[in-house]
Parts: C-alpha cells; sequence; structure tokens
C-alpha cells in the first residue's frame, strides 16, 4: 500500500471508447491506492466510432471490472460476434468467401484436421482445405447462433461483441464514476510543461487549470499532447496499408440476426456489415488515392440498394500507422492519438485494452515510475507492427484484378521480414506454425488465424495439379468432422433468442 503522499493524480484528456475504458481499467487496478483519477471530455468534439465490433479481449475487459452481458448489452445495442466472413477477396474458385473464427475448445478435435489438410494440399494432394469445414464458430456464424452454449455443454467458446461505440463510451463513463473517477467536461484550450519537458498541467476554455502526474492522451487523430505538444514522431503506415478514408450508411435490421462482422471487397476497399440490435452498421474503407469520396458512397449506396435513399452518410479521414513511442515524459497515448489500423480486423479496442494494461503493469512494476518506459513502448510498438502485418497479409495475397487498387496491393513489395517469411513458408509447403513459433509472435496471431488466412483465399496448387491421396493425406474424416460440428451446434441458440433471454434476465 502506498503512503498517501505517493498517491498520483492520473488526467485523461479525451472521453469515447478509449478514454473511458482506460479510465475504469486503472481506477479497478488502482482502486485501493488512493489515486485521484479525473476524466476531461470535450461537449464540442465528436466520437468517430470507426469500428462497432471487438474481439474476444473485450468480454475479459467486462469480466475485469464484474460488468455482466446483461448490465450492458442492452444499453449499447450490442450483439454477439462468432467471427469475420470474409467475401470476394479471393477470385480462386471455391474459395470467394471464408470465415475467420474465434476459437472454442472444440476445435482441439477439429482444428487438427485443418492443419493437416492445409499442409496435405500445399504438397499437391487432393483433400479439403478449406477452413470453414473445420470450426465450431464458422457453423454458428452460418446458422445465425449466438456462441452462447446451454448450460449443459461443458466446453469453451470465445466470442467478440458488436456494440454502437457511442453508447458503449457513455455506459463505460457511468461505470467509471461508480469507481471514483472525475468527470470533467470542457475543451483543453492549453498545455503547460515543466522545465524537464514533462506535462505539469492543461488549461481548459473556461479557466480551469487541472494539474497532474501522468497524462493519458485520449484525443483522437489529434494527439493534443503526445503528438502536438512533445513532439513524438508518428510512423505512416501508408506504403503498405493503403486505406485513409471510410464512409458509413446505416440501414435496417433485418428479421434474422447475424452473428458474425462481414467483410466484402469492393472496387477501391471493403465494407464491412455490422448487425446491432437496432440497426446495421455498414461502412466502406477504402483508399482516397485511387477513388473520391463520392464515388465512394455511390458504390457502397450500390451494394446497399440506397442509390435513391435519403439516407445521409458519414466520411471520415483515417491516418493509419503508429507514434514512435507511446509513453514519452509522464504522457500515455491511448487509442486514435497513439495509432491506428485500419479497422479490418477489429483490432482498435484491442489495441486500446493492450496498451492500458501494459502501461498498469509496466508503472506498477517500476514503482510508479517510468523505469520500464522503453521496456513498454517495444512492447506496444511489436504488437502494433504484428496487427499491421497479419492485415497488410489480407490485401498482398489477393487475385483480384479488377482495379489498379487491387493489381497494387497483390503486387505491394513494401513488406516486413517477418510477413516475407510467413508467406515464403507457406508457398514452399512448411510447417507455418514452427514459423511462427520461431519468429515468437504466434500470441499476437495465433496459428490458426493465419491459416484461415492463407487457405481462405485458395492458395494452393490449382486443381488441375493435385493427386489424389493416400491413408496417410486422408487420415481425417470430413464427414466425421462435419457431423460432430452440427452436433455440437445444437447446444446454441439462435441469435435473436439469445438476446432476448440475456434481456429479460
Amino acid at each position: 500500500m502506498m503512503s498517501e503522499h505517493q498517491a498520483k493524480s492520473i488526467v485523461i484528456v479525451g472521453g469515447g471508447t478509449a478514454g473511458w475504458m482506460a479510465a475504469n481499467l486503472m481506477a479497478k487496478s488502482w482502486q485501493h491506492l488512493g489515486f485521484n483519477i479525473r476524466l476531461i471530455e470535450s461537449p464540442d468534439i465528436g466520437i468517430i466510432g470507426v469500428g462497432e465490433g471487438s474481439t474476444p479481449q473485450l468480454k475479459g475487459f467486462m469480466d475485469f471490472l464484474g460488468i455482466k452481458e446483461s448490465d450492458w448489452m442492452g444499453q449499447c445495442n450490442a450483439t454477439y460476434k462468432n467471427g469475420i466472413e470474409f467475401v470476394n477477396w479471393s477470385t480462386k474458385p471455391g474459395f470467394s468467401r471464408y470465415f475467420h473464427p474465434f476459437p472454442a475448445q472444440t476445435d482441439d478435435y477439429s482444428a487438427p484436421g485443418f492443419f493437416h489438410n492445409s499442409y496435405i494440399r500445399r504438397k499437391g494432394i487432393s483433400v479439403e482445405g478449406h477452413p470453414d469445414h473445420f470450426f465450431l464458430a464458422s457453423y454458428l456464424a452460418k446458422h445465425k447462433l449466438a456462441p452462447i452454449p446451454e448450460f449443459h455443454f461443458p466446453f469453451e467458446t470465445n466470442y467478440g461483441y458488436h456494440f454502437d461505440s457511442a453508447l458503449l463510451g457513455k455506459f463505460l463513463a457511468g461505470k467509471a464514476e461508480e469507481f471514483g473517477v472525475t468527470h470533467t467536461r470542457g475543451t483543453v484550450a492549453e498545455v503547460k510543461l515543466h522545465v524537464n519537458g514533462d506535462i505539469q498541467s492543461v488549461i481548459t476554455q473556461a479557466g480551469e487549470t487541472i494539474a497532474g502526474d501522468i497524462f493519458i492522451d485520449c484525443t483522437g487523430f489529434a494527439s493534443l499532447l503526445l503528438q502536438q505538444q512533445l513532439k513524438v514522431p508518428f510512423k505512416s503506415f501508408g506504403n503498405n496499408l493503403f486505406n485513409d478514408a471510410a464512409v458509413v450508411l446505416p440501414t435496417e435490421q433485418t428479421q434474422q440476426l447475424g452473428s458474425q462482422t462481414i467483410s466484402t471487397a469492393l472496387k477501391h476497399g471493403w465494407a464491412w456489415e455490422i448487425p446491432l440490435t437496432n440497426r446495421n452498421g455498414n461502412g466502406y474503407v477504402y483508399s482516397s488515392a485511387y477513388t473520391s469520396g463520392d464515388s465512394a458512397e455511390t458504390e457502397l449506396r450500390a451494394k446497399l440498394g440506397l442509390l435513391d435513399a435519403d439516407v445521409e452518410a458519414r466520411h471520415l479521414k483515417m491516418k493509419v500507422g503508429r507514434v514512435e513511442q507511446h509513453w514519452h515524459k509522464n504522457c500515455v497515448a491511448v487509442g486514435l492519438s497513439q495509432g491506428f489500423i485500419e479497422p479490418l480486423e477489429a483490432t482498435a479496442l484491442h489495441l486500446v485494452q493492450e496498451t492500458v494494461q501494459g502501461f498498469i503493469d509496466s508503472y506498477q512494476k517500476g514503482n510508479f515510475s517510468g523505469q520500464y518506459q522503453g521496456e513498454f513502448n517495444a512492447s506496444v510498438n511489436a504488437r502494433f507492427e504484428a496487427v499491421r502485418d497479419y492485415i497488410v497479409g489480407h490485401y498482398r495475397i489477393n487475385s483480384r484484378t479488377d482495379s489498379q487498387y487491387w493489381l497494387d496491393n497483390a503486387n505491394n513489395n513494401q513488406l516486413s521480414a517477418s510477413l516475407v517469411a510467413i508467406l515464403q513458408c507457406w508457398m514452399r509447403g512448411d510447417n507455418l506454425s514452427d514459423e511462427l513459433d520461431r519468429q515468437k509472435i504466434d500470441h499476437y496471431y495465433p496459428s490458426i488465424s493465419w491459416h484461415c488466412l492463407l487457405a481462405g483465399y485458395g492458395l494452393y496448387p490449382d486443381s488441375a495439379q493435385l493427386k489424389p491421396g493416400n491413408e496417410y493425406a486422408n487420415k481425417y474424416n470430413i464427414e466425421q468432422i462435419a457431423d460432430f460440428i452440427s452436433r455440437c451446434g445444437l447446444n446454441f441458440k439462435p441469435h435473436r433468442q439469445r438476446l432476448a433471454e440475456l434481456s429479460t434476465g
């Protein structure tokens, strides 16, 4: 326990989901230390809220705070997410779509068949190598089932959520205030620095001076504290992630509520479809170097059947990359102020959580000093790079030829050594899991994720080149795996039914 004079004052500048996640995590982690945590939120600055999906890590966040799904999901129009379906990213016959599943314990039975078959097929043997046949989450999404099993089904499933990001931010604000976080509404007009370069205080437009020991920059792409005031350089990912803009359009919810995100490749980028309880979230992420905002909006409207509809679109600009140091002096950037990797794999909140939790751990480990600042920055940078590489892989291996955008992505050689080694390993027919272990990056994206990506695009020898398999090649019976998964699926309810039960308690 720290003595009273050691208690720290933490000032979070900026709200939104990132700011309030940071506030909750720190307040919960340090609730017995007498820390003073204050969040300043401007009523004049809106929330970007590009993505409305998460990885399974968000459930861990809610569990840590003691928040039940019945407490928050209804208030945020939230739904369950089994994973992401990718449509039209590949033109290989039989591989126009594939599903990236979240893991389940039942995968221990079925996934070995996928690893084996994808390995054998790369050797030129005719076996089933499409990932959709091997995972429970794929089955649940296909049949619009929620990932919550009946009590008598004793196997764990991992899942994410879809949600209204603005409503989630408001909900988390209420929880943070319950944890003792002070909520100040105001716009920062000036930042004062110590002679040593640390941030001393921020001054609001109303003239209030707010001092602190640690400042958390959640001011979005503006990065008011870390980039503007402390001049921390920004590293763009523009040379291998081309997309820098998005257009967003809501549509009415359909009767059958999906339990997956759908990512559909379009002419100059891709469109998301995210089911909420009250609407579908839709957006088109594209590169402004290849198409205009008006053309992108028209393309999205055509996809959604809204060419003549009176529905207003929202246009956004994205700054893709990361800062060189996420924690500099006494300032930590969280969320868009530290960097952004386009929302293809819904990693934004994942990176927020990892950054905040990493800071909490490093700050405590150094007895609430900057002793482990360098170690922290290296760790966060490595995570950004690993996520970037996985997403770049989606573009680099595409086989579309309908626009210069896709051709340039397929021919882009501005790749990291890590990604080059992964792609070369796959194309050589070597063991991909061994390569991920060699690079020590399996904890960022596990072997199943990389296998689903590469196999899902159909990166195999052409069908005409495949030879019949022997007993070893056909050691896994696809029909038996399908039967196992479908029988597991009997323990799950339709998405709408499960959400209705959740709301009634």
